[in-house]
């Protein structure tokens, strides 16, 4: 199972391949105002939980036995471009991948209109 891939605006920032069990990585520094991307690839019955340890978010991530599953996530809090490590614990009887990359923040949604006249 490789681990997920970026489009084609975002930049690798680290990325681990396949793994069971839990594990522990690094990731690079991005540019200020960077958000941060954790893509998870896994397949096996459990319950995997990532943490983010720069930016103090952590995540579960249900697998299915005999289905393999990719979420993205993106994280744009303060200290998101800075250096850190992603740890991962899981089941041993699940096998996951991930991609850590950096992107631009999404652009601002223009407000919808309430449909309330003045």
């Amino acid at each position: 199972m490789s681990p997920p891939e970026l489009d084609t605006t975002e930049t690798l920032a680290g990325r681990q391949g396949e793994t069971r069990g839990g594990s522990t990585f690094e990731f690079s520094e991005g540019e200020k105002g960077d958000v941060l991307i954790a893509a998870v690839r896994c397949q096996g019955k459990g319950e995997i939980k990532v943490s983010l340890k720069s930016v103090n978010v952590d995540f579960p991530l249900k697998c299915v036995d005999g289905e393999v599953s990719t979420t993205h996530n993106e994280v744009g809090v303060a200290g998101a471009e800075n250096k850190g490590t992603v740890s991962v614990q899981a089941p041993s009887a699940v096998r996951w991948s991930m991609t850590i990359g950096r992107g631009e923040p999404p652009k601002a949604q223009p407000p919808e209109p309430s449909g309330e006249t003045e």
